[in-house]
């Protein structure tokens, strides 16, 4: 399988898209040096993708029409080989959170087939390799409270916050 990767600016930091045959394998935001960030990903997942500009053009243009609050699910394809079993089911489920809303990850459990999994849920959305497109950002706490991103939950608040802002907007300006 060929593997390609692009460098994309977003208002988050850098992103790194990897991309196979099939669509989007890996979307990951980095503060660090994107050559870390690859080194994490090719250790994580055994990839090794060659650099290719452009390759990521489609995606690039989704993401600047999320964070300019145009777009509400992003449409590339996208490439699950590096999520497996119930990880996978429940990132799936949470593709289906509405744009601008929260889901708690035991409801995300539940809606995967696994009431009482809640914790794998939050394991799947710490370790998703598909992050943004995956809106992982929109799986909160119990009690409401947004939790962890990672290790930037700042970057989870900005998400939310766009979105809901987007949201009312539209609400207070039909």
């Amino acid at each position: 399988m060929t593997l390609r990767y692009d460098l994309l600016r977003t208002p988050v930091g850098l992103a790194i898209a990897v991309l196979s045959e099939d669509g989007v394998l890996a979307l990951r935001v980095t503060s660090d040096d994107p050559e870390w960030a690859l080194e994490l990903l090719a250790r994580a997942h055994g990839i090794a993708p060659a650099h290719a500009p452009g390759a990521a053009a489609a995606l690039d243009e989704q993401l600047a029409e999320y964070f300019a609050g145009d777009r509400r699910a992003f449409t590339v394809p996208l490439d699950w080989g590096l999520t497996r079993d119930f990880a996978r089911t429940a990132l799936q489920r949470v593709c289906e959170i509405p744009y601008g809303e929260t889901a708690a990850y035991g409801e995300i459990a539940a809606a995967a087939g696994r009431p009482r999994a809640a914790r794998a849920v939050g394991t799947a959305c710490r370790t998703t390799p598909l992050s943004l497109v995956v809106p992982v950002h929109r799986v909160v706490r119990a009690d409401g409270s947004l939790g962890e991103y990672g290790s930037q939950p700042e970057t989870k608040r900005f998400l939310v916050d766009l979105e809901r802002a987007r949201r009312r907007h539209e609400t207070e300006n039909p």
